[in-house]
């Protein structure tokens, strides 16, 4: 759902500007606001929900949130409309979808690596969703309101399935023991951790490592696709059309590789298969700026996207596993790793201002390495 909404917002952004008139300046402070105000609005939310019913309290009033969100989009008038809305986007996935994802590891501690790759898989699906479900409606004759008002009704069924059939979790402490987030509370409602339990658990083991990892993995994640558009139409000089079809190949390899994972990981432990991705993309990635042609480069790039569908889940998967009973934290922790990773598509971009983006994605060929460099450490905490 987070991914569909996500998806839909990307592909009306030019609709959305001729139809409000929205200047260059204005969309940059819709990208950059909701990830600062937003982002600093989810931080404490992993810790403060808690786990059990609170959590789940916390999961709802975040998805009622995630509801008013899109519906406020599909009837913002104004730019200052527009900007409350994106911004309460933001808090409000932390809440309705992120601890979601964290009450599922806690559902099934032992398989949080399978659970994890197909979290991947729906995004993957919810992503290419997302564009197809606005062509499909301004083909219909609608506009990009009706698009978020269908993903707004979507989003309602999400609600309703995520009040209806939460995630079971672990088998609760007893009355006095220490609950999951390391704070006494009564059977079924562990208490939430605080400021001490983030910083315990930043001194623990695999933690750092985990966080540091999937910040640099997104380089070639997220931030390589956010500019790979440009490079196309920039470096490759091929046309707007041709650079559209590279990405529709980038997505669609998404969604096969996220196949082929769930697979992989039913039948082998994850940090193996991390290796031995981050080991294939030490290559690809090189190859995919030297080949020559589209047709090669665009061939490259299908490849590289399913060597690295491993990347996140397990890395994910693994920050989870370093906390064991302190899913609320991981989520915190993750949130604060993503504003410094905030960081990263600015650097390429500042780099592409100053050197050209061919050398700024050059840059990127240190991502690989470091994925192996850190799925071949040796610290507590892991699925290994």
């Amino acid at each position: 759902m987070d991914e569909l909404a996500d998806g839909t917002r990307t592909a009306a952004l030019p609709l959305i500007r001729a139809d409000l008139g929205l200047s260059y300046g204005q969309l940059g402070l819709l990208a950059a606001a909701p990830v600062l105000i937003g982002g600093l609005l989810e931080l404490p939310a992993g810790v403060l929900a808690g786990q059990g019913r609170r959590r789940q309290r916390v999961i709802l009033a975040g998805g009622v949130v995630f509801l008013a969100a899109l519906l406020g989009t599909a009837l913002a008038w104004s730019f200052a409309g527009l900007l409350i809305s994106f911004i309460a986007f933001y808090p409000a996935s932390g809440a309705f979808v992120s601890l979601t994802q964290a009450s599922l590891m806690d559902a099934d501690p032992g398989r949080q690596e399978q659970h994890m790759a197909r979290w991947t898989l729906a995004g993957s699906l919810g992503a290419v969703a997302g564009p197809l479900l606005l062509t499909a409606i301004l083909a219909a004759g609608g506009s990009w309101r009706d698009g978020y008002l269908v993903a707004a009704a979507v989003a309602a069924v999400a609600w309703l399935g995520a009040a209806r059939w939460p995630p079971q979790a672990a088998p609760p402490a007893r009355p006095g023991e220490p609950g999951p987030a390391g704070e006494p509370g009564p059977a079924g409602e562990p208490g939430p951790g605080g400021p001490r339990q983030v910083i315990r658990a930043l001194r623990r083991g695999g933690v750092l490592r985990w966080l540091a990892l999937l910040e640099v993995s997104d380089l070639l994640l997220d931030v390589f696709t956010g500019f790979l558009a440009v490079y196309f139409v920039a470096v490759v000089h091929v046309s707007p059309v041709q650079a559209a079809l590279a990405v529709a190949v980038r997505l669609g390899a998404g969604v096969a590789g996220d196949v082929l994972v769930i697979r992989v990981l039913d039948r082998m432990a994850g940090l193996p298969v991390l290796r031995v991705s981050a080991a294939a993309a030490l290559l690809l990635y090189p190859a995919f700026l030297a080949v020559p042609g589209f047709a090669a480069k665009v061939i490259v790039l299908a490849v590289l996207t399913i060597a690295t569908t491993p990347w996140y889940p397990v890395a994910q998967a693994q920050l989870y596993a370093s906390l064991p009973g302190q899913s609320g934290i991981a989520v915190t922790l993750t949130s604060a790793a993503a504003l410094l990773g905030g960081l990263g598509p600015l650097a390429v971009g500042v780099a592409a201002e100053h050197a050209g983006l061919a050398v700024a994605l050059t840059g990127l060929v240190l991502a690989p390495p470091a994925v192996l460099a850190g799925a071949w450490l040796r610290t507590g905490g892991s699925c290994d």
